[in-house]
């Protein structure tokens, strides 16, 4: 489909009254949703907790405890980035680098008393290089080693929130899977468009453009974000790509 394509599928015409009141319609749903939203995160608010290890991890300034990711806030959240060891900068993991894309500056988290940081299962010396390439400025650890099922790597691709609470640490909370969409902006700015996200599993109607889920999370070869990184190079074959 090209931007000039007058045949492709579209919405059907009519005037401004008819898209008025149509809009309107839908908009009563989707306060109804965002009031389902809101009960929902009341409840989350009201869950119990769990205690967490102060554990070891290792980042830019060598071995750091997880106490210090805090930087003096009560709050913590962290990104379980997954890891492929030896893989180059663009083979590692698509969904990852869409996920916490988007999560470029916690100003407003750190207003709130929350830190941001991501953990990852890679050594140090394969993260600082992909942290730098990719632009991130949220700091990075390597969390190798570590076997607590909420902060090793079993839960990789998810978001845990932590609180703190003097020297003890817990966790209050964690999502993954299609949970951590919430905090992909990209991801709800394409739902509002018309042809949504062009995925195949999306109820869409006869005619609209869609590809395999996931198709623009991955763009040549490689996270579609680091094609607007400096210096970005075509994709190298390589037997050891997944």
């Amino acid at each position: 489909m090209t931007l000039d394509d007058e045949s492709a599928a579209a919405p059907p015409i009519v005037d401004r009254g008819s898209w008025l009141r149509a809009r309107e319609a839908l908009l009563d749903r989707e306060k109804a949703h965002t009031r389902e939203g809101d009960a929902i995160a009341a409840a989350r608010r009201r869950l119990p907790m769990t205690e967490v290890p102060d554990v070891a991890l290792i980042g830019e300034h060598g071995e750091t405890r997880l106490h210090a990711l805090f930087e003096g806030r009560p709050q913590l959240i962290v990104y379980k980035h997954m890891w492929h060891d030896g893989e180059p900068i663009e083979g590692q993991c698509e969904g990852c680098t869409a996920t916490i894309w988007d999560v470029h500056d916690a100003s407003y988290l750190n207003a709130r008393g929350i830190s941001f940081a991501v953990l990852s299962k890679g050594p140090w010396s394969e993260l600082a290089p992909f942290r730098a390439f990719m632009g991130y400025t949220h700091p990075w650890y390597s969390n190798r080693g570590v076997d607590d099922p909420l902060l090793g790597p079993a839960t990789e691709g998810a978001f845990v929130a932590l609180l703190r609470r003097g020297d003890r640490i817990f966790a209050t909370y964690w999502i993954t899977g299609r949970g951590v969409e919430a905090m992909m902006s990209s991801m709800g700015l394409a739902d509002m468009a018309v042809y949504g996200r062009g995925e195949e599993w999306e109820d869409s109607p006869a005619g609209w453009p869609q590809s395999p889920t996931f198709t623009a999370w991955s763009t040549d070869g490689r996270p579609t974000p680091q094609w607007s990184r400096p210096g970005a190079t075509p994709v190298v074959a390589s037997e050891h790509r997944h």
